[in-house]
């Protein structure tokens, strides 16, 4: 099967991390939790109902980037990140053009009952709404596969691993 590289994306409560975990252990390779990644100050804003701007995503992003390159050819990696708009998309490809994007579509109703739902985690659900005003989806030249976030997550990850098999070596 073909490992690859493949960002799970959408907006908070999208199912990203559940989905890139679960996808990553089928696929027996490296899981990189993209959150995990943000500088204390963006989390802290975030933890504070204040939206990131461009600029504080920018040094994130590059850094997900980089770690992207790093990976080992053909040992394959799935990361999560929200990867909202195109421009955070292109700085991910960067690391490596054939970067294959998951992108989890919710509605603004599921997302924002699963982050209202949602303990322990940093992002409040007033930022629900924030997430949906950035997102750019992914146009169609860029090759995005969609899942609606609203599936199981068994279905969705059992439909990525067929897709990803089915993709020539």
């Amino acid at each position: 099967m073909t490992r690859g590289l493949y960002v799970v994306m959408g907006v908070c409560g999208s199912g990203k991390t559940l989905i890139g975990e679960a996808l990553a252990q089928a696929l027996g390779v490296h899981f990189i939790e993209g959150d995990a990644s943000h500088p204390a100050e963006n989390v802290a804003r975030m933890a504070a109902g204040i939206p990131l701007t461009d600029v504080d995503r920018a040094g994130w992003l590059r850094a997900l980037a980089a770690r992207i390159a790093m990976n080992d050819p053909g040992s394959g990696m799935v990361m999560s990140c929200s990867a909202l708009k195109r421009s955070y998309r292109d700085v991910l490809r960067s690391g490596d053009g054939g970067v294959q994007f998951i992108f989890l579509r919710g509605s603004r109703e599921l997302i924002a009952e699963r982050v209202a739902g949602r303990r322990g985690h940093y992002m409040p659900p007033s930022l629900v709404e924030s997430q949906f005003a950035s997102l750019e989806e992914p146009a169609p030249d860029e090759g995005a596969w969609v899942c609606d976030a609203s599936d199981a997550p068994e279905e969705i990850v059992a439909s990525l691993v067929a897709r990803i098999a089915a993709r020539p070596a």
